[in-house]
C-alpha cells in the first residue's frame, strides 16, 4: 500500500491470469462510493496508470480507479496486435471485479476509443462516460489518408523498429489539420530529431504500435451510443487545435448527436510534462464539474 499526494491509500489488484492479467489500482476506499458519487475509473491507452496519477490525486470526493491497459505497464507484454474489443472486455472485467455497480469513467486518447466501445457493449457498466479526444478516423473527410499514414507507420515499425516508427508517429500527431496531399511522399523524419535512436533493437512489443491501426480505424457503434444520450460526454481540449485526436473527438460527437464539451489545455492537459505543460488543476476541476 502506498500514499498519493492527498495521503489516500492506493491498493493494487490483478484481474485475470496469464496474457489476460490486467493490473489496476484503487485510490481510496470503494465503500465511499455512492449513487451520486460512484467510483471514478480513469484510463488512457496505451498510457498506463502512472500517467493518470496527477489527475487521480486531485479527485478527492470519491474513490478513483486507474489501470494499465493490456500490453502496457505492469501487464504481460507481447508482439501481437491488440484490438479495441479486447480493451473494452478488459475494462468490463475490471468494473465487474470492483463490485460496486456502475462507475463514472474518463477515457482519454486510445482509452477514449476503448470507453466508447465499452459504453456501447456494456452500457450498464457506466453511469457517465467522459470521452476525451478519441483519435478516430472513421468520420473524418481525410479518413483514407489518415489510415494510409498509419499503415505506413506500422510497416516502418515492422521493417525498421521502434525509433523510425515513433519518429513518424510524433511528426503525425503534431500535424494540425487534415493530412495534406503528398504527405507520404516527403522524406521520413529523422529519429534523432526527437531524441530517438535509429537502431533497430529487434523488439516489437511497443504497446502504441500494437494498438495501431486498430484503434484509429475503429468504427464506433453509432446507434448504441446515440441511445445513451447525455450519458456520453465528448471532450476536446481548447488548445488542441485540429490535431487528429481533436478532430476525431469532434467527428465522433457529431456522429452520435452530441455537442463537444470544452476541456482546459491540450491532449495531455491532465499531465504536466517538461516542455509540454498542461493544466492538471484546471483539468480536474472541469472533470468534476462535468461529472456533477
Amino acid at each position: 500500500m502506498t500514499e498519493d499526494t492527498v495521503t489516500r491509500a492506493v491498493t493494487t489488484h490483478v484481474v485475470g491470469a496469464g496474457d489476460d492479467a490486467i493490473t489496476y489500482d484503487i485510490h481510496g476506499d470503494l465503500a465511499d462510493a455512492t449513487v451520486d458519487r460512484p467510483a471514478l475509473f480513469l484510463f488512457a491507452g496505451p498510457m498506463d496508470a502512472s500517467g493518470l496519477a496527477l489527475l487521480a490525486a486531485r479527485i478527492t470526493d470519491r474513490p478513483v480507479v486507474t489501470y494499465d491497459p493490456r500490453g502496457a505497464g505492469r501487464n504481460p507484454v507481447g508482439t501481437a496486435d491488440i484490438t479495441v474489443e479486447q480493451h473494452a472486455s478488459d475494462l468490463h472485467r475490471v468494473i465487474a471485479a470492483l463490485g460496486v455497480g456502475p462507475v463514472d469513467a474518463f477515457g482519454t486518447s486510445g482509452g477514449a476509443v476503448h470507453l466508447l466501445a465499452l459504453a456501447a457493449a456494456h452500457p450498464d457498466d457506466v453511469r457517465l462516460a467522459v470521452v476525451h479526444e478519441p483519435p478516430l478516423a472513421e468520420h473524418l473527410p481525410d479518413r483514407e489518408a489518415v489510415l494510409a499514414v498509419v499503415a505506413d507507420m506500422k510497416r516502418t515499425y515492422g521493417e525498421q523498429g521502434d525509433g523510425a516508427a515513433m519518429a513518424k508517429f510524433i511528426a503525425f500527431v503534431m500535424l494540425d489539420g487534415p493530412v495534406p496531399d503528398g504527405y507520404l511522399d516527403g522524406p521520413a523524419p529523422d529519429p534523432a530529431m526527437f531524441g530517438l535512436s535509429s537502431e533497430d533493437d529487434g523488439t516489437r512489443t511497443n504497446p502504441l504500435m500494437r494498438n495501431m491501426p486498430g484503434t484509429i480505424a475503429y468504427r464506433i457503434d453509432v446507434e448504441a451510443l446515440r441511445e445513451l444520450g447525455e450519458r456520453v460526454v465528448v471532450a476536446v481540449g481548447v488548445e488542441s487545435g485540429d490535431a487528429l485526436a481533436a478532430r476525431g473527438g469532434r467527428s465522433a460527437a457529431a456522429a452520435i448527436g452530441r455537442r463537444v464539451t470544452d476541456f482546459p489545455s491540450h491532449h495531455a492537459g491532465f499531465t504536466d510534462q517538461p516542455g509540454y505543460p498542461g493544466d492538471p488543476a484546471g483539468f480536474a476541476a472541469r472533470l468534476q464539474e462535468v461529472l456533477g
